[in-house]
C-alpha cells in the first residue's frame, strides 16, 4: 500500500501530540504571538518552533510576521475538514449499528418463535 500523506492524514498526525493540541486550545480563543503561545511549555524556543511548523504545515494554523513578532492563529478550513470527515464517519457507524440492532432482534424474535413451536 502506497505511503500517501493527505491534508486530513497530516492535520490528525499534528494533533496526535499533546503539545499542539495545547498550542490549539489556547489559538482558540485567538491570534497571539510565538512567545506568548511557548510561554507555558518547558521547552527551548526552537523546539517549541518545531511544534509550530508541523502546525502550519498542515494548514491548522498560519503565522505572519509583525513588527519583531511572529503571530499565530487557526485556520478554520482545515478544522471544518476534519470535523466533516467525523461526521461522516459517526453517520456510517450508527448506520452499522442499527442494521446490527435489526440483526439481532429479528434473530430473537425468530428463536423464540421457533421455541414456542417446539
Amino acid at each position: 500500500m502506497p505511503h500517501h500523506s493527505t491534508p486530513l492524514d497530516l492535520a490528525f498526525h499534528a494533533l496526535s501530540d499533546p503539545t499542539r493540541r495545547a498550542v490549539v486550545s489556547r489559538l482558540a480563543l485567538g491570534e497571539v504571538p510565538v512567545s506568548v503561545l511557548a510561554e507555558p511549555f518547558d521547552m527551548a524556543l526552537p523546539s517549541f518552533a518545531q511544534h509550530l511548523k508541523v502546525l502550519e504545515d498542515c494548514g491548522l494554523i498560519t503565522s505572519e510576521k509583525r513588527g519583531r513578532s511572529r503571530w499565530c492563529r487557526l485556520v478554520q478550513a482545515r478544522f471544518d475538514e476534519a470535523a466533516d470527515w467525523m461526521a461522516a464517519e459517526r453517520l456510517r457507524w450508527t448506520q452499522r449499528l442499527h442494521q446490527l440492532e435489526v440483526y439481532l432482534d429479528t434473530a430473537q424474535e425468530d428463536a423464540e418463535a421457533h421455541d414456542k413451536s417446539v
